[in-house]
């Protein structure tokens, strides 16, 4: 139980209704919480700022420890799980929170105090589905498992990621620390910053500039890992809204064709005036109809670097998103694992001998990862898997996980990551 800093003295019983009906509406998991808080918000225009944080801090707070705050509360009711958040998480004291309180709450407010959480299933302790926490156990067994889930409970920092195209990332530190940010380096990221608190970097002018980009450290390391040369022929196959390809794009200081594929044409639009913003006008978006477009195959045996951030469950960003571990089930891993198989294979074809390729996930599961890899690896005998760590150190990164990449919120501080690299043999 970790108690906020500073809470505040009082809390009104409007805005306990508030954090209970947007509550409601997170545990419905109809949407993803951020896209239903939002809505929330917009619907109640009326909520000041900080209202607002207090609604959003409450509800994320039950997201990420729902199990334990129902085990404390004796309840999954939205209103009852809101005042056990405010109370085992947020450190509210009964006082602060009488006016807000029903007379039948202030048992509620006893018993969520009293609750011991090491009496409380692993599982439980661990905040997180039945299935999850055994398929964690049963990999790295109970002691480290429990050290992972801990992490994944744990805010997440605010990264950003310095475009070094255009500003030495200690010029960047210079400039924020004279507008009172506080930020440091990232360890292992060359251009990787991480702020303290939650700054509106979006408005700082080293963001309106295209000098910075929010990026998380780990998602950072993958553009290091492909390590794309000045004047490659590079592609992106699963570039979204293209964070990824911002990155790229910086290693290979605008030259080169860098190609940014994605399924969802919609997600593909954001990219333009990002790589606008950036200075980038090598980067070419590929709107792809499906895993084998027929402009994808046009370059296929092509492309020097293809990177496979494949969809995923993204349990590795539970940090940030905490409604999937609630949203997905055992079923979706399984249909995940097909879908992320046929992608790779995909995306392979695109490789010239030669070339590398870097499959990587933001999940923390054996079957979106190493299993995936295992499969291509079977399949694909031209291909021969490159050490992750080598390929670091070759960017004189200092991180070795060994073969493969793995990364993790308690061991490294970054989003929960996985990548592994091959080369196409040549000839």
């Amino acid at each position: 139980m970790k108690a906020a800093a500073a809470p505040r003295a009082g809390v009104e019983p409007a805005l306990l209704r508030h954090a209970q009906a947007a509550l409601g509406e997170l545990l419905a998991f109809s949407r993803p919480a951020d896209q239903a808080l939002s809505q929330y918000l917009r619907r109640h225009r009326e909520l000041g700022q900080r209202d607002r944080a207090f609604i959003a801090e409450t509800a994320f707070a039950v997201l990420r420890r729902r199990r334990s705050l129902e085990a404390a509360a004796g309840s999954n009711v939205p209103r009852d799980l809101a005042i056990a958040a405010l109370v085992r998480v947020q450190g509210y004291s009964g006082r602060a929170l009488e006016s807000a309180l029903r007379a039948e709450e202030h048992a509620l407010v006893a018993r969520c105090k009293a609750a011991r959480a090491d009496a409380f299933p692993a599982a439980v302790q661990a905040d997180l589905p039945d299935w999850l926490w055994r398929r964690l156990v049963e990999e790295y067994r109970e002691g480290e498992a429990m050290r992972i889930a801990r992490g994944l409970l744990e805010p997440a920092p605010l990264d950003v990621r310095v475009n070094l195209a255009r500003i030495e990332r200690a010029a960047a530190l210079a400039q924020l620390a004279a507008r009172g940010v506080e930020a440091t380096p990232t360890p292992y990221s060359p251009a990787g910053v991480r702020l303290r608190g939650k700054p509106a970097i979006n408005r700082d002018p080293l963001f309106v500039a295209g000098a910075i980009e929010v990026q998380d450290e780990g998602s950072q390391l993958l553009a290091y890992l492909l390590a794309p040369r000045r004047g490659q022929m590079v592609a992106d196959f699963c570039a979204g809204a293209g964070g990824k390809t911002l990155a790229l794009g910086m290693l290979m200081r605008g030259t080169g064709r860098l190609y940014a594929m994605d399924v969802s044409a919609k997600r593909l639009a954001e990219l333009a005036p990002r790589a606008a913003r950036a200075g980038l006008s090598n980067v070419h978006p590929i709107a792809l109809a499906g895993e084998s477009d027929v402009r994808a195959r046009r370059l296929g045996a092509k492309i020097d670097r293809v990177l496979v951030d494949a969809p995923c469950s993204g349990f590795g960003t539970l940090r940030r998103n905490p409604d999937l571990k609630w949203r997905h089930g055992p079923d979706a891993i399984a249909e995940l694992a097909h879908k992320q198989q046929r992608i790779l294979a995909a995306a392979a074809r695109l490789v010239k001998p030669g070339g590398r390729l870097v499959y990587a996930t933001c999940s923390i599961l054996p079957e979106e990862n190493e299993r995936v890899a295992e499969r291509f690896l079977a399949a694909s005998p031209d291909f021969a898997p490159l050490s992750c760590a080598a390929l670091l150190a070759a960017q004189r990164i200092p991180l070795d996980t060994g073969e493969q990449l793995r990364l993790w919120p308690h061991a490294h501080g970054t989003d929960g990551f996985f990548a592994a690299a091959f080369e196409r043999r040549a000839g």
